[in-house]
């Protein structure tokens, strides 16, 4: 009886010490549905149809889609196997070097934190849409709270709030697109306006090659968010099955929305339209042929949507950085006391800490609004850009050590398609991408420095975190026979 006791007694401790799987399978559909669809759909579509032009905008976000897709299924191999939420970290950590693990988690808790700033800053601009002489101070600091509030009360709480944002924005799109058709017919506006747009000044793409590379890095950012799928396993109910149901039926969507959304939107605006240049996170695409169409209160109703999903953004941004430092404590790669779980299962002290940093977006009401939100914007980019490195090294190595092993394919219970294929022209698209998201600082006569800094910031912070832990570890590549590709009993 005694040794009962306190059999029961240590599992109930290992418990507390866990994160509780209290995500549904429509939690994770639509955590990873709205954590694509966002201000990068609604506001950056609008900017990259009037820099490459329609075709252009419609190329890119074409390929990295594509890119997207590849990277998803992969996580989806790893995640629906081994569930973790500490998600790629773990994984590089397991089946290539600790040094990269650690590198890769502590880039990606930075990524999201800056995204809460970022989503912060942009919720202070929204606000002033109706509230012109109100302090940005007063907005970022009330829905810092919200999302705070939100992840504090418990995953489940979390992925609650997320499928209403995401329900939100997802009717939005629908609307959207259901209208922009009929306006392409003629219907509301009684104009057919053909494919004029698309054959302007020559053709759909304008610009050329670089020109619709520089648009990669924003179609990158819109598309950013779907890789929570992986973080959010490790709190789900059945990831087995809940992991590869919500990549089959979210890819899809994500892909088919930013394709038919940006598609409308070049039809029904042309590209040369100083409206689509604005960098006012205030003035989107979809209120101007919302309200074209004839809607009343089209910008507000617009407006209070782009509200929505910057909130879902950053709440989502708090989520995954939170899981992330804690991962990164359980593992011994970030100070113990962030390790700590309360009895609801939230990682408290990290979520503290995480909510902390988003306080950077503070500096809105200093240095002014769009300035810092499009510093920051940058810095997160290509933070994600390297994560999204993370998960194809990763699923290329797990792949390779598993078979190593001696494991049949048939043990997992998904399995990515088109490998290696799919994991190495991700990794190469997004070595692209990283190396020549700026080329234009370089071009000239002088090297554009501060445009350097901006957009390229990331990566020696990235690579310090990397050599400075295998140095001080002292950490190796991994063999592919000692890689740890049997799942962690929990």
């Amino acid at each position: 009886m005694q040794d009962h006791a306190m059999k029961q007694g240590a599992k109930a401790q290992t418990s507390n010490n866990e994160l509780k799987r209290g995500l549904q399978a429509r939690h994770l559909t639509m955590i990873s549905l709205g954590g694509a669809i966002g201000t990068g759909l609604f506001l950056a579509s609008g900017g990259a149809i009037h820099t490459a032009g329609p075709g252009g905008a419609l190329l890119a976000y074409t390929v990295i889609g594509i890119m997207v897709y590849f990277l998803m299924t992969s996580l989806a191999e790893l995640a629906s196997y081994m569930p973790e939420a500490g998600s790629f970290s773990t994984y590089a950590t397991r089946f290539v070097d600790p040094s990269l693990g650690f590198a890769l988690g502590w880039n990606y808790w930075y990524n999201w934190a800056i995204t809460i700033a970022a989503e912060l800053s942009a919720s202070a601009l929204i606000m002033k849409f109706w509230f012109p002489n109100t302090p940005s101070l007063l907005w970022s600091a009330l829905f810092l709270l919200i999302m705070f509030g939100l992840n504090y009360l418990s995953v489940k709480g979390f992925g609650e709030s997320e499928f209403w944002f995401s329900l939100i924005k997802v009717i939005t799109v629908i609307i959207f697109l259901i209208v922009g058709v009929l306006m392409i017919f003629g219907i509301f506006t009684g104009d057919a306006p053909g494919f004029k747009n698309f054959t302007m000044d020559g053709g759909p793409i304008h610009g050329g090659f670089f020109t619709v590379l520089g648009i990669f890095m924003a179609a990158g950012f819109s598309f950013q968010g779907t890789e929570l799928l992986g973080v959010a396993a490790g709190e789900s109910e059945d990831p087995a099955k809940t992991v590869p149901r919500a990549v089959r039926q979210v890819f899809w969507r994500i892909l088919l929305f930013y394709i038919l959304a940006i598609f409308v939107i070049g039809m029904l605006i042309p590209y040369t339209a100083s409206s689509l240049a604005s960098d006012d996170v205030r003035v989107s695409p979809f209120t101007l042929i919302f309200e074209r169409a004839g809607f009343a209160f089209a910008a507000s109703a617009m407006n209070a949507v782009i509200l929505t999903a910057v909130l879902s953004a950053g709440n989502s941004g708090m989520y995954a950085s939170t899981r992330m430092l804690w991962n990164l404590a359980k593992e011994g790669k970030a100070p113990r006391f962030l390790a700590k779980i309360d009895n609801r299962g939230v990682p408290i002290n990290a979520l503290i800490i995480t909510a902390l940093v988003g306080t950077l977006a503070f500096l809105a009401s200093l240095f002014g609004d769009g300035q810092v939100y499009s510093w920051l914007l940058n810095a997160s980019g290509m933070s994600g850009f390297i994560a999204w490195l993370g998960v194809a090294i990763s699923h290329f190595r797990f792949r390779r050590a598993f078979v190593a092993q001696g494991h049949d394919l048939s043990e997992l219970p998904y399995r990515a398609k088109w490998f290696p294929f799919g994991p190495i022209f991700a990794f190469v698209l997004c070595a692209v991408v990283i190396l020549g998201q700026n080329y234009g600082a370089f071009i000239g006569g002088s090297v554009d420095w501060n445009g350097v800094m901006v957009s390229y910031i990331g990566l020696p912070l990235f690579l310090a975190v990397w050599l400075i832990y295998k140095f001080t570890k002292k950490s190796k590549l991994i063999p592919l026979k000692e890689c740890q590709v049997v799942p962690t009993e929990k």
